[in-house]
Formats: structure tokens, sequence, C-alpha cells
């Protein structure tokens, strides 16, 4: 057995704001509350620090294939980077590249399990659609996995019919599962993507252009109503990016549609002015940004509750994969975003994001008092731990929940940029931006994985977490 005792620091909760100790007995908090002390205990002075809950990064792409390349950032990297930022948790989404649900799940268990750095669950796609299939869902959650991930976007390849996606929900509601959806209109992008290709535009600000912001406000009333049609069925909308969108979540749930909300950190601080820029290619992703009045529109719905959830969709690549890169002393190459140089369409689409998220919404959020310290563990801790049956083994601070703990300094000041994060890429959104508040410390199951600079974690330290079945 051993013992950790965090003295003299604040404790952050999704409610409350205190000074305690905490005691970590092996992987677990033991208990919290003043002058604690056991005879052989570990002892970390916290002084000035807060202690928040360990990150739950709910939405990340690891590993992804994309045509001619494959995300940047690994199991290993990624996760790593993730701990970097203060993030013990992530969810990533097994593809659905086989014909079986279980099949595509335990290819990519296969892949994940000996290289996660942090705990990690998984969602798991479901994008072809057959009886079969259908039944293969009832599976799922013995496999601890509670959440399927369906898209009205990507014709051809990813998108679901309607009725499909109604039955989809049907069944899962029926399981325990709660059904993941990416919402645009996939009719709207196709035809506007070959006229915008007809008539010459192929510059990174027509990928913008050619998703437009009101197909995505349709998708989401369009999947309320497929709901509400299953039986209320549950419903989470992932990486809102129109104000528009938390309008649709507000209506439904007037309407008693048990529906969750997730945005990004980019579309809180980015708009599609950045694909104007002359590196304008860094910025695509799937949906693309908006504009400054849905940036403010999604903060308001931060700062009210309606959304509930900030996380990533982290999905980086390089910028110049025609060189390489070092990370952890080797070189490392991959084709990237120049792939689409000259054409939006060949852009592999996504950004990094997954070490940015605590410490950036800290800034831009907390001390910029837009939320406060007890709304930022709620929505980037408890929150995606609560609705996706984790809580409180992951995104608290309780006897006996996970002893995952970001040691927080408030008043560490970081110009943060490429070299600061970890992802195992070439550039980095908020390149230049001056940081107040960083993690210092983190523990993953009471385990000491980041200290300042230095890297205690290792590949395969992770565990899958078999998630709880929904219930509303």
């Amino acid at each position: 057995m051993t013992e950790k005792i965090i003295k003299n620091g604040k404790l952050v909760t999704e409610s409350d704001i205190f000074e305690a100790d905490i005691l970590i007995r092996d992987e677990k908090i033991a208990a919290i509350g003043n002058n604690l002390n056991t005879a052989n205990a570990e002892v970390i002075d916290a002084a000035g620090m807060l202690i928040l809950p360990g990150g739950v990064d709910a939405h990340v792409h690891l590993n992804l294939p994309m045509p001619n390349t494959v995300s940047s950032d690994d199991h290993y990297t990624g996760t790593k980077a993730a701990a970097f930022g203060g993030t013990t948790t992530v969810i990533d989404f097994a593809n659905h590249d086989l014909p079986s649900l279980v099949d595509s799940f335990n290819v990519w268990q296969e892949d994940a399990l000996p290289n996660v750095a942090v705990d990690y669950g998984l969602h798991q796609n479901f994008s072809k659609f057959s009886p079969e299939t259908l039944q293969e869902i009832r599976k799922l959650p013995d496999l601890g996995v509670t959440s399927i991930k369906m898209f009205t976007a990507y014709n051809g390849r990813m998108r679901l019919e309607d009725g499909e996606i109604f039955q989809a929900m049907r069944v899962a509601k029926e399981e325990g599962i709660l059904s993941l959806i990416h919402a645009e209109n996939g009719d709207l992008i196709d035809l506007l993507i070959d006229e915008a290709a007809s008539a010459g535009n192929l510059s990174p600000i027509w990928h913008a252009r050619t998703r437009p912001a009101w197909g995505a406000i349709e998708s989401v009333l369009r999947v309320s109503a497929l709901a509400q049609a299953a039986g209320n069925a549950p419903l989470y909308i992932v990486h809102m990016n129109v104000s528009g969108e938390a309008d649709q979540l507000s209506y439904a749930r007037e309407n008693g549609i048990p529906i969750f909300g997730e945005t990004c950190p980019q579309y809180l601080l980015f708009s599609e002015k950045e694909l104007e820029r002359p590196d304008g290619e860094k910025w695509i992703c799937s949906p693309p940004m908006r504009t400054e009045e849905d940036n403010e529109g999604l903060w308001a719905a931060l700062e009210d509750g309606l959304i509930d959830v900030v996380a990533t969709d982290h999905c980086p690549f390089l910028y110049d994969g025609s060189k390489p890169i070092q990370y952890e002393g080797k070189p490392y190459q991959q084709p990237g975003k120049e792939l689409g140089k000259g054409d939006f369409r060949k852009v592999p689409n996504g950004l990094p994001g997954i070490g940015d998220r605590l410490p950036v919404l800290w800034t831009t959020g907390v001390v910029s008092e837009r939320i406060t310290a007890n709304r930022f563990v709620q929505l980037c801790c408890a929150n995606p731990a609560r609705i996706f049956g984790l809580y409180p083994q992951k995104g608290a601070l309780l006897p006996g929940s996970d002893a995952d703990i970001a040691i927080w300094d408030p008043n560490k000041v970081v110009h943060y940029g490429v070299e600061t994060a970890k992802h195992r890429t070439d550039y980095n959104l908020y390149e230049g931006m001056e940081l107040l508040g960083y993690p210092v410390k983190v523990f993953l199951r009471g385990k000491l994985i980041v200290d300042g600079e230095n890297w205690h974690g290792t590949r395969g330290g992770g565990r899958f977490l078999k998630r709880a079945r929904f219930e509303i």
C-alpha cells in the first residue's frame, strides 16, 4: 500500500472551492479533510495551488486513418499531450471499418490498449447500417461501450439515412446507450462543394462556405425530431459550432427530449476568417469555425448552462508533412495538410487541441470571468464523466474516486505555442498566446505522471474504462 497526502491546496469542484488536504491510498482518494496525517505518507505541499479533478475529454480522435495519411497523434503521443494539459481521461472513437460492430471495436482496442498513457473509453461509430449491425448495438454495453456516433453528413461514406438513425436511436434507448450525432446537411455540402470546384473556388475559405451553418442548425432540429419519435431517445450533439444549434438544444429540452450539447475551444475563439490567412489550411476542420457572432453565442450558452461539455475533437495533422519533426528525440514524418495545398477538398480535416483545452479555457474563460472555476470543472471534468457513465470514478474529487488530480498554479504565466504543447505536430492554434494558470503536477490514479516539464507516464500505462449504461 502506498499513501500520498496533498496538503495546503485549495480544492475546486463543480460546486465549491475550499481548503483541504487529500489523502491518496494506492489509486483512490481515501479522504478529504483538514490536517490529514498518516505515518508513512509522501507529503506533497500544494500551498498557493488549486487542486482540480483530472480533465475528461469526451471527444478525441487518435491514430485516425484519413485519405493518404493518418492523424499525427497516436494513442501514446495524444494521451501524453493530454496529460501535460491536465487531462487524465479521454474517450476515443472506434471506426466502423469492418461489417461487424464488435469486430470493429476489437480491432481498435488491439491498437489502442498497448499504447494509451492515460485512462480511456470508446464511442463506437455506427456507419454501416444493416439488420445485423442494428442488432449488434445491443452487444456494446457488455464491451463497456455505451455510446454510438452517427453522421448526417459524409454522404456515401459514413452518413446514415434518417430512417436508419431513427431505428438505431430506438435500439440504443432500449439498451441504455447514448446516441451521438455529427449534425450537418450532407446533401447541401456535396452540392455546394461541386459548385465551388466547378467555379475554381478551392482556397481554404471555401471549406466553410460549402458547409452552411443553417445546415447544422437544421440537422440538430431534424435529429431531435427523430429522437422524440424514438420515444425521447437520449441524444448528444458533438462539436457544436453555430449559436443557432444552442437554440435548438433549448427547444428540444422544452419539449422533453433528453439532449446534451458539446462545443470545443476552437469554436469559441476563432472564426472562418482564419481560413483566409496564408496558412489557412491549418484551420480546416469539420465542422468549420463560423462567425464572431457564433463565438459569442456559444460562450453565452456555456455561461447560462445550455451547453454541457467542452471537448476538443482532437485530430491533428502536420501542416508541412514534407519535412520531419522531432518527437522524443526521433524524427517523425507523415503526409499532412500540404496534401490539399490549392484544393481545400484534399486537406485532411482536423486540428490539435487535446493538451490545449484546459489551460486555454482557464485563461479565456475563468481568468476573463466568462465562466467560474466551478463551471470550468463542470464543463471539462464532471459533466463529461457523468454523461458518459464514468462519474464519480472520474471527474470528481471525492472519497472513492480515482486519484486523477491536476495541481494547478493559478499564477503561472506561460507563453504558449507549439514548443510548449506536447502534441506530435508542427504548429499550434494558440501560438503566442499568454496564458495565466497552468497544471504543474498531474496524477493518474495516484501516480505522478507529469511534474512540470518532466514526463513520468508510460506507454500502456492507461486503462480501458468500461462505462455504465446511460440513465436519464
